[in-house]
């Protein structure tokens, strides 16, 4: 169990380096800061983020993680939710604190998706892996409402 989540980890923290990295790049290569530009950038991180995250199925398997498939479909859900929650935290203008936050939004989701996806896990397990994750959303949401002036 714990060399599964592991290695799920493991490769989402090293694909959300690689991520941010691609992003960061093809912003600085676009080098536009203007509302024109917002389709065109917008296009290019979604595309750039299906890649990463269809190449996760590939890269799970390399690295002997069985059910790659599923475990990438689940991560990418988790993902999804965490970058929802991640609303939440304050933007930063440096680059280095961005690059953290998407390692680690990255590695708790493999982390989180292998640990729901382990066969023999117990289904209380897994579904309170789920719900703790979905939780995440509603308490960045109070936390975003608590902050904002009144």
């Amino acid at each position: 169990m714990a060399g599964r989540t592991g290695r799920s980890a493991g490769v989402y923290a090293a694909l959300g380096l690689l991520w941010w990295a691609t992003i960061r790049l093809a912003w600085t290569g676009m080098s536009c800061g203007d509302w024109p530009c917002l389709f065109p950038a917008t296009a290019t991180l979604v595309l750039i983020t299906a890649g990463v995250l269809a190449g996760a199925a590939w890269a799970l398997g390399h690295v002997g993680v069985a059910n790659g498939r599923r475990v990438a479909v689940k991560a990418a859900w988790m993902l999804a939710v965490l970058r929802l929650a991640g609303e939440a935290l304050p933007s930063w203008s440096a680059s280095w604190p961005q690059a953290i936050s998407a390692v680690a939004a990255f590695a708790v989701a493999g982390g989180a998706a292998g640990l729901a996806t382990t066969p023999g896990l117990a289904a209380r397990w897994r579904r309170l892996t789920g719900f703790g994750v979905l939780a995440l959303v509603p308490l960045a949401l109070m936390a975003i409402w608590l902050r904002a002036p009144l």
